[in-house]
């Protein structure tokens, strides 16, 4: 199995108070990982030290081979290129169309909107959003609709690599079923490699391996298809939802 990103001891510290204490993870390449967590556990600080959004205090990040930690700043814009990046409320700009918004790096870099236009519209048919919406602005979108419109920016520069930050955050069930198996399909078609963050245990159905990040470390790392039947105490109890194992809850609160 071929990692496409290899996270060893990763730290960071906000002030005297450290948020991850010490990740080693692979990834895969070409399969959907999602990293489970309970709220405020972290994950999203994980994500943004991949993703170049935050540095991390120590530790390194391995992609293909190189260590992101070591490089300056033109290096590190080589290598990010490399990258997709959904955001977890989509990061939609309300006074650019749903084509301005889906093309907005192209267009930024000075290509011209008659080059753009024809990329923008296959990556809305990728994403299952018909053609009039090229005009739309995203206040007269839904939400399931804001959710694709952010996933089609990220494909426009075809990415080897995709992040997605919660992706189905706000959304209701059945929305949140539609957009992972989207996801799914993208990710069968495209084979990239995607790293998922989310507390949402119905996402794993989607993924190829599951990992559980508690208290600043990863505390299981597994095959999707078989998470069910693992006996490893942290993630039993995760999926499960349970009250009583090595997550602590609030013991009030479930008296209640």
């Amino acid at each position: 199995m071929t990692t496409a990103i290899k996270l060893i001891d990763l730290k960071k510290k906000f002030g005297d108070t450290f948020i991850t204490k010490g990740v080693n993870l692979n990834i895969p390449a070409g399969k959907m990982t999602i990293i489970l967590g309970r709220s405020g556990e972290g994950k999203s600080v994980l994500l943004k030290q991949i993703i170049g959004l935050l540095k991390p205090t120590s530790g390194s990040i391995i992609v293909d081979g190189v260590d992101l930690t070591t490089l300056n700043d033109y290096e590190l814009d080589q290598q990010f290129a490399k990258f997709g990046y959904v955001f977890q409320f989509a990061a939609l700009l309300d006074s650019l169309t749903v084509f301005e918004n889906i093309g907005i790096t192209l267009l930024e870099s000075g290509i011209n909107r008659d080059v753009v236009l024809p990329l923008v519209k296959e990556k809305l048919n990728m994403v299952n959003l018909s053609l009039d919406t090229l005009n739309k602005y995203p206040s007269e979108l839904s939400g399931g609709m804001r959710k694709r419109v952010g996933l089609a920016r990220t494909l426009i520069t075809n990415p080897k690599i995709i992040l997605y930050d919660e992706p189905t955050t706000g959304l209701d069930p059945i929305t949140s079923r539609v957009i992972h198996e989207l996801m799914y399909s993208m990710q069968n078609k495209l084979q990239v490699t995607s790293l998922m963050i989310t507390h949402d245990v119905e996402s794993f159905q989607y993924a190829d391996h599951i990992a559980l990040l508690h208290e600043g470390v990863i505390k299981y790392f597994g095959d999707a298809k078989t998470i069910w039947e693992s006996d490893n105490p942290y993630i039993y109890q995760f999926i499960r939802g349970l009250a009583q194992g090595p997550i602590q809850t609030d013991s009030t609160y479930f008296k209640k």
